[in-house]
C-alpha cells in the first residue's frame, strides 16, 4: 500500500472537508439562533402573542384559531351531562364533610358513593376555617334514605370528623362559570351584551378571536345564561365549577362537634 492510500489519509479521501463544511454550517445555525434573546418567558410570550395576532390580522376575524373548536354550533340536548335534568323522582342533595388532612381520605369518601352506585354531580375540596381539617361538598341526585346511608357510612370512616346531607333550601349555594364566546358574535349582536349584564355577569377577557364572560351565581341563574347565549350560536366552551355551600343555620355544626369532643376528652382524662 503507498503512502497516498493509508488509511486515515484525510488528503486523499475529501470525507472530512465535507464534514467540516456541515459542521461549519451547523455552526453558523447556532450562533445566530443564540443572538436571538430567548431566556424569559415573558418574551416568549410576548413574541407569541405578537405572531398569532399577526396571523389572526392577515386572515381576518375568525371564530377560532384551533381547528377542533372551529365552528360555534348549540349544543345538543341530552348531551350536557348535568345541565339537563335526567334525574327523575330524585332530589339534588349536597353533602358536606370535614376531615382531618390526611393523604387517602377522598378515594375512601367516593367510594362509599361508588359501591352504592350514587353519581357524584360536582365535588369541590377545600381547607376549611379550623386549622387541619378540610371541607368536602359533594351533590349528588338520590332519595331521601340513601342520603342518610351516605352520611352514615362516610361518617364511619376514621378520619372523618362530620357529615351533613343537606337540599337546596337549607343551605346557601354559589357556583363560579366561565363561558368562552366567539367575538365576531359579540360585535355583531348587541343582545349578548345586554343579555350579559342582564345575568349580571361580566367580561374577563376581549380579543379579536374570543370572549370570556364570568359568572358567579346560584346553579339555576348560571346554567340559565348558558341555555341563552348557547341558543344565541355564540358559545366556543362553557365551564363551572362544583359548587361551594355554607348552612343557613346560626350553629357552626363542626364547632360544636369539635367542643363536645374536646369536653370528652377532658372528662376521660379526670
Amino acid at each position: 500500500m503507498t503512502e497516498d492510500k493509508r488509511i486515515g489519509d484525510c488528503q486523499s479521501c475529501g470525507k472530512c472537508d465535507e464534514q467540516n463544511n456541515s459542521l461549519q454550517g451547523f455552526d453558523d445555525a447556532v450562533r445566530a439562533a443564540a443572538a436571538i434573546q430567548r431566556n424569559s418567558y415573558e418574551q416568549n410570550l410576548t413574541r407569541e402573542r405578537k405572531a398569532t395576532l399577526e396571523r389572526d390580522n392577515a386572515v381576518g376575524l375568525q371564530r377560532e384559531t384551533f381547528s377542533r373548536n372551529a365552528v360555534v354550533r348549540p349544543s345538543t340536548p341530552g348531551h350536557e351531562g348535568a345541565i339537563v335534568n335526567t334525574h327523575d323522582g330524585l332530589t339534588l342533595y349536597t353533602l358536606i364533610i370535614y376531615s382531618e388532612n390526611y393523604a387517602g381520605i377522598l378515594n375512601q369518601i367516593t367510594a362509599v358513593f361508588t359501591r352504592r352506585q350514587v353519581n357524584i354531580e360536582s365535588l369541590n375540596v377545600c381547607a376549611s376555617s379550623t386549622p387541619g381539617v378540610h371541607k368536602y361538598t359533594i351533590t349528588c341526585y338520590c332519595k331521601k334514605e340513601m342520603a342518610e346511608m351516605l352520611v352514615k357510612q362516610i361518617e364511619k370512616k376514621i378520619d372523618v370528623l362530620q357529615a351533613n346531607c343537606f337540599v337546596d333550601d337549607e343551605i346557601f349555594i354559589l357556583e363560579t362559570s366561565l363561558l368562552k364566546l366567539a367575538t365576531p358574535n359579540v360585535l355583531t349582536n348587541p343582545d349578548v351584551s345586554r343579555v350579559v349584564r342582564r345575568y349580571d355577569a361580566r367580561f374577563v377577557e376581549v380579543n379579536p378571536t374570543y370572549t370570556i364572560v364570568e359568572k358567579t351565581g346560584i346553579t339555576d341563574d348560571v346554567l340559565q345564561l348558558f341555555r341563552v347565549l348557547d341558543d344565541m350560536g355564540c358559545v366556543l366552551q362553557f365551564v363551572r365549577t362544583g359548587r361551594i355551600a355554607v348552612t343557613k343555620s346560626c350553629i357552626e355544626r363542626l364547632d360544636q362537634y369539635l367542643t363536645q369532643r374536646e369536653e370528652d376528652q377532658n372528662e376521660l382524662k379526670k
